[in-house]
Parts: C-alpha cells; structure tokens; sequence
C-alpha cells in the first residue's frame, strides 16, 4: 500500500491518529468510559438484594410479572377536565364516548383514549388581529387581505368580524377523524361565505342596517358548509365587529352618508307637514261644504215656505180681492212704520189748535264724552 512505508501510522500520518487528529487517550489525557460489564455486574447485585432469598428463582419471576401487571392495568385510569370529552379507541377505532370525570379503559395497546376540548367556545377573529402590547395592552391589528371584500354593486368595505364555534356534543368522532386542522377548516370557510354573503349584497345597506341579516346568513352558509365536510362543529354565533369602507375613501363615504341623513331628515319634516296640513284643508273642505249644504237646505226650504205663503194668499185673494188687497196694504205699512218715529198732525177742524214747534235741542249734534285727563 502506498501509505504504509513511514512506521505504519495509516494515511493520516505518523502514530495512532484518527482523521480528525485524534488517537486513543493514555491513562492520563482525560475520564474513561464508563465499563458495562460492572454497570451490569452490579444490577445484578442490587436485584438480588431485591429478591427474596437473593436469587432470581420462579417466584422472583412471579412477583416481577405480578407487579408489571398490575402497574399496567392501572395505567388505564384517565381523567377528563370539566371542558373536554373522552373518546375511547380500541386498535384505532372509536368505540365509546366518555363524560368528564375520572374513567378507566382498557391499557395501552389494546385502548387509547383522545380528549378534545368539546365542551369550550373557541373563537376566531378574521380580517383582524389582538396584539398583547407590555406598554399599551391590548391593541388590534388590521389584516387587509382578509377583510377586504367586494360587494354586489361593485364597491369596496372593509368587515372585521369574529366567529364563535365549538364541537357538537354528538359529532366527536366527526370532529376528530373528517378534519385534520379544524380551526384552520372553520376559518377558511368563514371567511369565504363572508365574501359570498357581501358579493350578494349592496354596500349602502352592509353599512346602515343589514348587520344583523348579514350576521344570520354567514352563520347560516358556515354550519352548512361544515356539515356538508363533516366537521362536527356547531357555528354559535357570528359576530360583525367593524364595517367600514376602505380608509382611503372612508372621508368621502361619510360625507355621503351625512347627506344621506340630512335627505331622510328633509323628507321626514316635509312628510310631517303634509300631514299636517292635509287634514286640516280637509277639515276646511268639509266644513265649507257642509255650510254650503245647509244655506243651500235653508235658502231652498225658505223659498218652499213663501212659495206655499204665497199661493195659500193668493187662494184668499181670489175668494175676497178688496179686503185681502186692503189687509195686505195695512199689514204693510204696518211693517214700515212700527219701527220708526212719527208725528201725526190732525189737519182737521178739530186740529186747528196745534202750535207748530222746532226741537232746536234735539237738531243739535251729541256731544262726544270727553276721555279723562284729556283736554276740553
């Protein structure tokens, strides 16, 4: 060999060096390695000392088999928390359904036991994240490529929304064997009918007033989606914890919604007075009508009584024309002058006697009454 013709110290020089520069250690280059054969020399020794009489004979075999069995039945003893349910699985396959409290299945191999957290709410929040900040506290993060949507009528908003979920108390099994990541499952399928719903919809009402629809429709496609996979979880509640237009626009979409409430604001006043002033032009109508209705019944039935007047002297007048026409004639000027002032003067003999007098007094004008304090 071409490496053997200086003393035989192999290919990495000279004396008994490894290729790393390293040989065998001397009693004095640093602690041996620990000897196996004494290690297993003294366990020997220790497990005699153990053993009755300090041999291994049968009944040491016994007593070492006795007590690994029994060690191993008692390892089937488990506990489930108050928020968990147990599965039991024997060879991999479930078998049984367990309550929280202390429960014992068979040892390991035979049974294995999966406790999930069935009976805790998880939540999951999207389009958004909660920092814990040593100086400030809680602060929430914005995550754009989640909450970011488009709507039907081809705008932008932006929705942060939470999702509260937790496993059904009969899908366990479902829970645990249909899915492999289940929160990822539940957020992905939440953030995708969120998009749905909001692709459906206008953005006017996802801003004003259809919270509460768009909350019961995404809760709705999710617990829909998941029983179609399988999944074994339960959607408690949907959650719509800001939404907004994107902060690029946001300024220009107030201003529209404040114009928007200053229209509704009008619109209302105005609907207000016109309900008020309607009525009261009925109101008016009614009663013009209504007095219109009766001098019209008094005036017709006013000229039906003269008309019957009439005739009924008319029918007299033609039985006796002299006295109805000179009892017409009194009963006339009876009328004219019993309202006014007269004085008869008997142009006769026998009246010759009167001496013409003139009332100066009564001639002169009244005299208005003077104010008090005023001036004469």
């Amino acid at each position: 060999m071409p490496w053997s013709n200086q003393g035989g110290g192999g290919p990495w020089g000279s004396g008994p060096k490894g290729p790393w520069g390293t040989g065998p250690s001397g009693p004095s280059s640093g602690p041996t390695p620990p000897d196996l054969e004494e290690m297993f020399r003294r366990g020997q020794d220790r497990l005699r000392r153990v053993l009755p009489g300090g041999n291994m004979s049968s009944r040491g075999f016994a007593l070492l088999a006795l007590a690994a069995l029994a060690l191993w039945g008692f390892s089937g003893f488990f506990r489930v928390e108050p928020d968990e349910l147990g599965v039991v699985l024997r060879f991999g396959k479930m078998t049984r359904e367990v309550q929280p409290g202390l429960n014992y299945h068979l040892p390991y191999p035979i049974e294995t036991v999966l406790t999930p957290k069935a009976l805790r709410v998880n939540k999951i929040d999207i389009g958004m994240r909660v920092v814990e900040d040593v100086r400030r506290g809680q602060t929430v993060r914005d995550v754009p490529e989640e909450s970011l949507m488009l709507t039907g009528d081809e705008n932008i908003v932006d929705v942060d929304f939470s999702v509260l979920w937790r496993i059904k108390p009969t899908g366990v099994g479902e829970y645990l064997f249909n899915i492999q990541n289940a929160e990822g499952t539940v957020k992905a399928v939440a953030e995708s009918a969120m998009r749905d719903v909001v692709g459906r919809s206008e953005i006017q009402p996802i801003l004003t007033g259809a919270r509460q629809n768009i909350e019961n429709a995404v809760q709705e496609l999710i617990q829909r989606t998941l029983d179609q996979y399988g999944a074994g979880v339960f959607i408690q509640q949907v959650q719509l914890q800001k939404v907004d237009p994107p902060q690029q626009v946001i300024d220009a979409f107030r201003d529209v919604q404040a114009a928007r409430a200053d229209l509704e604001r009008a619109q209302n006043e105005a609907q207000t007075y016109a309900n008020r002033i309607v009525p009261e032009a009925r109101g008016r109508v009614a009663q013009i009508t209504q007095a219109a209705e009766a001098y019209r019944s008094q005036t017709v039935a006013e000229a039906t009584g003269q008309t019957s007047r009439f005739v009924k002297i008319y029918e007299e007048y033609k039985k006796a024309p002299d006295v109805t026409r000179q009892r017409m004639y009194l009963e006339t000027m009876e009328r004219v002058l019993g309202g006014t002032d007269k004085i008869i003067l008997d142009s006769g003999p026998s009246g010759s006697g009167v001496v013409p007098y003139l009332p100066l007094n009564e001639l002169a004008p009244a005299r208005q009454p003077t104010p008090p304090g005023g001036r004469q």
